[in-house]
């Protein structure tokens, strides 16, 4: 499983050139691949990189209130919007992705950062309302109860005692929203037609050319996309399971 990870930072250590003829192992490991990605490719990455923390900062700031109002507060036809969130998370990409050209084309958000970072909280939204709910569920009344008999208000309960409660499932609901954006191609194929905003997952797909040499720039360029979220899952993993735990107790 681990071959393709292995091949990929091998290939990008080898000289530019047919990887074919390359060693199994770079014992003279040549970095040119990487500065030559990081000319090409550095600022797509950046672009990736704004639209993914752009999105999780939607994502989180719609799904957290909506997710407490679900579990705790007496919303009527619950059912029916868990049941309509759930609904979403079937709807195929490409229908969406074609949905949101027309729009975008009519509102000129085509080739823009607030366009893809709209469309991919398309997926983060109802994901992370999901993962919230069912975590801020387990949260006693009591606490709640406790600070609003303190004189705090909904909004200040909800800041003050609620997210601070539930920073493990935001933690957890945040990573998954980023690794959903860091990995888009389809939105970004669809909804981006220049160079102006282009996320990385595209341009690696626009830098294999049908005559390319440079593989180890190639792959150097896939390395680099895989390590923002390779730290991300190392660094917030204590926290994901003990967010996606808590949830699957409730």
């Amino acid at each position: 499983m681990l071959f393709p990870v292995y091949w990929m930072v091998n290939a990008s250590l080898q000289p530019a050139g047919n990887t074919l003829r390359g060693g199994w192992f770079p014992f003279h490991p040549d970095f040119s691949g990487y500065a030559t990605a990081l000319r090409d490719q550095g600022r797509n990455l950046v672009t990736s990189l704004v639209v993914a923390l752009g999105s999780v900062a939607l994502s989180l700031g719609l799904a957290a209130p909506a997710a407490y109002a679900l579990a705790h507060l007496p919303v009527r036809g619950i059912n029916l919007v868990l049941f309509g969130v759930l609904i979403t998370q079937m709807v195929p990409g490409i229908a969406v992705a074609n949905a949101l050209y027309s729009a975008y084309n009519d509102l000129g958000l085509l080739n823009s950062y607030l366009g893809l970072i709209l469309a991919d909280s398309t997926a983060g939204v109802p994901f992370a309302i999901i993962i919230l709910r069912s975590f801020m569920q387990g949260i006693p009344r009591e606490i709640i109860e406790a600070a609003r008999v303190d004189g705090a208000g909904r909004l200040r309960t909800f800041r003050s005692v609620v997210l601070p409660v539930s920073a493990n499932s935001l933690i957890t609901a945040a990573l998954f929203t980023f690794l959903f954006t860091w990995s888009d191609f389809l939105f970004a194929l669809t909804l981006t037609t220049t160079e102006t905003v282009r996320p990385i997952t595209l341009s690696i797909y626009e830098y294999i050319g049908a005559h390319t040499n440079q593989w180890n720039a190639v792959m150097a360029t896939a390395v680099l996309a895989s390590a923002p979220a390779a730290v991300l899952i190392v660094v917030a993993q204590r926290y994901v399971a003990a967010g996606a735990t808590n949830g699957a107790i409730k």
